[in-house]
């Protein structure tokens, strides 16, 4: 069914073409702007640690949790002392409402257990998103527009949980690709949540219980997962085929000097995204795991200009 999709290239770039132009009727930069300060100070009780601090998204070994009491207690609880796998996602730029969002669920989801057998579900931890339970309005994406919800961010978690669950050798039950490409991790590793609609979840597929951990400390997310042995080494592989070019729109600000251009949202490119990985065990058998297929519309650019 995905190629029936790419088939109709034409019609989906028309399509997001048609949606960001009605988003751009309602383009206020000021607010924009505003809103993309990004926070500069780290919390000051992780200062001292020897943590990993990666300048892209992806496994990292040394996490800002580990001294905290409450998680050692945790450890000890439930048996599980050894770090399975660690991911670490970096959102360069975030609206502040959505890092909140980020570091409430974070927060929430750090000392989930998960039971051999057992399958997690993140809109059942942590859902539904709403005012009530602390979130706050951020940026999502609905088809080919971007809009605000509440809770918009928390696919930040989605993202994270699944790049860990991968790399943890977990079953994959339920995870959704987003309708565009996102920035924070590469085509093919991103999943979205929509409370109701679309949920992440994976099933713990071991005889011993699953540890989560997380913390989101300024523009990084951390999520462990702890067990009684490390993962197997697992390598992604992506195919990208069916390149569509992110289209540019450009909007007048008079406050630019003449012929001065302004990137306010940078595009990507829509594609068609086969992923799989290759699972190497101790003993060096290898397998190939099939993780399907991912279908992306072009982000368009957004381009302030004063001509």
């Amino acid at each position: 069914m995905e190629v029936l999709k790419i088939k109709n290239n034409k019609l989906s770039v028309l399509l997001a073409n048609l949606a960001m132009l009605f988003c751009l009727e309602s383009y206020e930069p000021e607010a924009i702007e505003e809103d993309l300060i990004i926070e500069s100070e780290i919390q000051s009780n992780v200062e001292n640690l020897k943590i990993d601090v990666p300048e892209v998204s992806g496994a990292v070994d040394n996490l800002p949790w580990a001294e905290d009491i409450n998680f050692l207690k945790a450890q000890e609880e439930n048996g599980a002392n050894v770090l399975m796998a660690a991911f670490c996602t970096v959102f360069e730029i975030s609206l502040p409402s959505e890092k909140h969002n980020v570091q409430l669920a974070a927060d929430s989801l750090a000392g989930t257990v998960v039971f051999p057998g057992e399958v997690f579900s993140q809109n059942k931890i942590l859902g539904p998103y709403t005012e009530e339970k602390g979130y706050k309005e951020g940026q999502s994406y609905i088809g080919s527009n971007i809009t605000t919800t509440i809770g918009g961010g928390v696919c930040k978690i989605a993202s994270t949980l699944y790049n860990t669950s991968i790399i943890s050798d977990l079953e994959i039950i339920e995870r959704h690709n987003h309708s565009m490409p996102v920035a924070y991790v590469p085509y093919g590793q991103d999943a979205t949540v929509a409370y109701g609609v679309k949920d992440f979840k994976f099933k713990n597929n071991k005889d011993y219980p699953i540890l989560i951990w997380a913390k989101a400390i300024d523009n990084r997310l951390y999520i462990g997962f702890y067990g009684k042995e490390k993962a197997p080494e697992v390598q992604w592989n992506h195919k990208i085929s069916n390149v569509v070019e992110a289209p540019k729109y450009y909007k007048k600000n008079p406050e630019l000097k003449i012929g001065e251009e302004k990137v306010i949202l940078e595009g990507m490119n829509g594609a068609l995204v086969e992923s799989w990985i290759t699972i190497k065990d101790r003993e060096g058998n290898i397998k190939t795991k099939n993780l399907g297929t991912s279908y992306y519309m072009p982000m368009p650019y957004i381009i302030e200009i004063n001509q």
